[in-house]
């Protein structure tokens, strides 16, 4: 939806004296501001920058170069699309799509993240029709035999390894991989590889990615294994001009850096290097508090450089930063009132949003924090107001960056570093490209800005090399686990799997493309991993000794999931309760936590049965675990925490009481829920093998996806019914 270009009626010219208070001028360079108010000014350098501002006339739309090279790419050969975020690469989705719509073919969307899949939903529905699109994602399986179906890419890999097993080919004509540059993903990056590599021949391939620094060697790769020409069509510029800027502790904008030379060099601007180069760098803030964001709100008012995204370095800073911005209080009586109406429409069928703690905040300062410790629901709440334009600013956390599509004219970095989950490191080029292209959007900003703020965790000469850097290449994240390895054997032989893992990604890289010893190399550590899976596969009895899986072996491979033997021991070994819902939910909880835990519990905050079943499941594992650490294996420990967070839920309490009794933030406990259920929806499947356990799994199912763990379009009262009902 288009942003209207003076949201706010506010019919004063911002860049005059009557329109705030701002001037062109140089910064007060001088001490901190103990107080944190900002009096706005601006560089007269940046005058002309800022008149730039707006957003475009409306106009045909006419598709840029690489829009058109792709779709005729496409038509002939699979093809690899990279381009910055915002140029418009779903487009080119949708084109190629219809071309095989037309001709009665089928069409398979596969993205990494399942707010992004159902988002594409709702897209390709209003195009295409809601008779046509399907769903495919861990809680959602609707019209699965839909002509065009968008979903997870884990899904897409797990009906490949069906079609693998039955001997079939994959039902569709043409397959679309967004994100693809999730390939050197650390985590996932397997699942994307393990797709292209299994994909049939036949079928074309689509990956459209964020711009990378080694396309050219992933086409290369992608036609070396799949027999057809894979071409690149690229783009690096973006659709909308990013400008880079400061601002100084006095209120002052001031560009971040100037070109130096014909080779267009950045380096800092003179005055933002003197400020850069002082032996105590001035900051909004002292002893690493955060600054008042309402005056910094005040000044990207004055020049019209909202709304604005703020990135921020932890979920609790997002979160502490809304009462920092009292100064944005909305007194305009017409917008409020309009911001009302709207808050009330979007959370009428959401009894647990309408009491959010940080209502308030959206309703009265228009800013909202968008961070993974807050509830599903509640961040699709701030990106419908977010592309409205109704919110000025929304403070995130990176992961923004990568997964959601919403409108700002600004982003805000606060820090040239992140937490990787082990450590902080500086950003590199992608991560910053990613932050950055969220920054003015097609069709709603004739220009975007990045605004970097000076303080203790902020490098400006780094930010400053950053803005022109190439983005970082994308590696192999290939690795051998018990799911592959049962899948596999589930329609290879071993030396045919060694085949399939001499055409990975990581073999490709090592030799060169090639050839040659470095290939077989790595093969032969992959061959090696491989080998020492099936090798405990025959130990625990679910592979027999000519290399085939057995009984157990063939519905083990079913459970695809992270800790796959270990379920499969729990079930053969009758260790599950597989009569109570709320119980099974919490063992199954314990199976999918991956964090560290601290297990003290008051007594009711964990019930005696639950306690017993978990010790007696805890127990019957130890050895099975002791195994896999022995044959070299990582395990995960068991927490009782986690099923006692889970058990409460599925034994009706309160979501908010689960949240304050356990201390656990709403996102955490939501993903803990939905990362449970997934886990037993497979567990369900298994339903010919072990009818009493699929049926508990079910039912526990249905008790863990209730709002708000789910969005529901229901009333408190039908929720209530639907409790009592799976009760």
């Amino acid at each position: 939806m288009t942003r209207p270009s003076k949201p706010y009626k506010n019919k004063r010219d911002p860049m005059s004296r009557k329109g705030c208070r701002g001037r062109f001028q140089g910064p007060r360079l001088g001490k901190n501001n103990k107080r944190g108010y900002l009096r706005p000014t601006a560089e007269p350098v940046l005058k002309k920058i800022f008149a730039t501002i707006g957003v475009p006339e409306k106009a045909p739309f006419v598709p840029d170069r690489f829009q058109v090279e792709a779709l005729e790419t496409i038509a002939t050969a699979d093809c690899l699309v990279t381009a910055p975020t915002g140029a418009g690469k779903t487009w080119i989705a949708e084109k190629s799509i219809g071309e095989i719509f037309k001709k009665g073919g089928h069409c398979w969307y596969a993205s990494p993240l399942k707010a992004l899949t159902n988002a594409k939903l709702q897209e390709f529905s209003a195009i295409f029709g809601n008779d046509n699109v399907g769903i495919l994602t861990g809680d959602r399986k609707e019209n699965p035999d839909a002509a065009i179906i968008v979903g997870t890419t884990e899904i897409l890999r797990n009906q490949l390894y069906d079609a693998m097993h039955m001997g079939t080919t994959l039902a569709t004509d043409f397959v679309i991989l967004d994100e693809a540059h999730f390939l050197g993903d650390t985590d996932r990056g397997v699942v994307w590889e393990e797709t292209i590599i299994y994909l049939p021949h036949r079928i074309p391939l689509l990956l459209l990615s964020a711009t990378v620094g080694n396309a050219g060697k992933i086409a290369r790769w992608i036609e070396k294994i799949r027999g057809r020409q894979c071409r690149v069509v690229t783009e690096s510029k973006r659709p909308v001009p990013l400008y880079p800027l400061f601002l100084d502790p006095s209120g002052t904008l001031m560009p971040l850096v100037i070109q130096k030379g014909s080779k267009g060099k950045n380096r800092l601007y003179k005055k933002v290097e003197a400020s850069a180069g002082q032996r105590r760098s001035q900051n909004f803030s002292r002893s690493g508090r955060l600054p008042l964001f309402g005056e910094i709100l005040k000044v990207l008012r004055c020049y019209n450089l909202l709304p604005a995204i703020f990135f921020m370095k932890s979920r609790a800073d997002c979160d502490n930063a809304l009462n920092l911005c009292q100064a944005n209080y909305i007194h305009d009586p017409n917008r409020a009132d309009l911001l009302s109406e709207r808050i009330d429409a979007l959370l009428s069928h959401q009894p647990h949003l309408k009491r959010h703690r940080q209502r308030w905040h959206a309703e009265h300062l228009a800013v909202g924090a968008h961070h993974s410790g807050q509830l599903p629901s509640w961040k699709l709440f701030l990106e419908v107001l977010m592309c409205e334009g109704r919110l000025d600013a929304v403070f995130a956390t990176s992961t923004v960056a990568a997964g959601v599509n919403f409108p700002a004219r600004t982003v805000v970095i606060l820090n040239s570093d992140r937490y990787n989950g082990r450590e902080f490191i500086p950003l590199d080029a992608t991560e910053f490209h990613q932050m950055t292209g969220r920054a003015g959007r097609r069709g709603m900003d004739r220009i975007g800005f990045a605004l970097t703020l000076p303080g203790r965790y902020m490098d400006l000469h780094h930010l400053g090399r950053l803005i022109n850097s190439r983005p970082g290449k994308v590696l192999s994240q290939i690795r051998i686990n018990f799911s592959m390895t049962l899948n596999l054997l589930l329609s290879h032989r071993p030396e045919e799997v060694r085949a399939l893992l001499k055409q990975s990604f990581a073999a490709f890289l090592i030799a060169g493309n090639s050839g040659g010893k470095h290939e077989k190399k790595n093969t032969d550590y992959l061959w090696k991993d491989f080998l020492r899976h099936l090798r405990f596969l025959k130990t625990t009895g679910f592979a027999d000794e000519k290399d085939h899986l057995t009984e157990d072996g063939l519905w083990a491979s079913q459970l695809r999931i992270d800790q796959p033997l270990m379920v499969a021991e729990g079930l053969r070994c009758d260790l599950f309760p597989d009569n109570d819902p709320a119980l099974l939910a919490g063992i199954m909880a314990s199976l999918v936590y991956e964090k560290d835990s601290d297990d003290r519990l008051e007594g009711k905050l964990s019930p005696n049965r639950l306690r017993k079943t978990f010790f007696k499941v805890q127990k019957g594992l130890g050895s099975f675990d002791h195994k896999l650490q022995s044959s070299g294996f990582i395990t995960r420990p068991m927490y009782l925490r986690p099923a006692a967070m889970l058990f409460a839920w599925v034994s009706g309490h309160s979501f908010n009481n689960v949240c304050l009794n356990y201390a656990i933030p709403e996102g955490d406990l939501a993903m803990l829920a939905m990362r449970t259920a997934d886990n037993l929806r497979h567990i369900a499947n298994l339903k010919d093998v072990f009818p009493k356990a699929a049926s508990t799994a079910k039912q526990a199912i249905t008790l863990i996806l209730r709002s708000p763990v789910m969005p529901e379009n229901s009333s408190e009262e039908e929720e209530e019914q639907t409790l009592k009902k799976a009760l």
